[in-house]
């Protein structure tokens, strides 16, 4: 991405990332980690349904169809909409480092528009990691995996402990998380990428 702030830069003693020995198979459907989750649940009437796959090394692929409700300027995709498509794709690589963490910092560029009804083809891979710091980058095309670039950015997230979230979260929402008789729900809902 061009015009990358140097908060964005991983240090000169930054590592490759590696791939954890647990993470889903490439090709793997990940799967939603909260039901309720804007980005990827689908108890959300007007949520993203983000559909993400691991992919190769630490790479991951999505894609996300922009509904009528997805709207900014008429018949086009908000922006803010597609950086969250962006966010959820950026904070999907969690799951094949089997890291907690957050975004820290997202730097988008919107390339071309994106129209109500079109496919967004998603792809982002962590590049380096440095203590809690995991720096990856993302670009969505339209018109097929291959197509033009719409929107790319650049991430920065922090590794967290699930004490972020249920000292932070809203209680309701937290004990109804953590009472669901689905222990792999449950466990899903703080456990990568909440």
């Amino acid at each position: 991405m061009s015009g990358t702030s140097a908060a964005l830069q991983p240090p000169a003693d930054a590592t490759r990332p590696v791939r954890h020995p647990d993470a889903p198979a490439p090709g793997e459907l990940l799967g939603a980690h909260y039901g309720q989750c804007f980005g990827c649940g689908g108890e959300q009437p007007h949520g993203l349904r983000l559909q993400a796959r691991a992919a190769e090394g630490v790479r991951v692929t999505a894609e996300f169809t922009v509904q009528p409700a997805h709207q900014g300027a008429p018949g086009l995709a908000h922006g803010g909409v597609l950086a969250s498509a962006l966010d959820e794709t950026l904070g999907s690589l969690n799951w094949l480092l089997r890291t907690i963490a957050v975004t820290g910092r997202l730097e988008t560029d919107f390339v071309r528009p994106v129209p109500v009804g079109t496919t967004l083809h998603l792809t982002a891979e962590a590049t380096a990691v440095a203590g809690r710091k995991i720096y990856s980058t993302a670009t969505g095309r339209i018109g097929g995996p291959d197509g033009p670039v719409a929107v790319r950015a650049d991430a920065l997230f922090i590794e967290v402990k699930v004490d972020h979230f249920i000292d932070n979260g809203r209680q309701d929402e937290i004990r109804a998380a953590m009472s669901d008789p689905d222990q792999i729900r449950r466990a899903r809902a703080f456990e990568v990428n909440p």
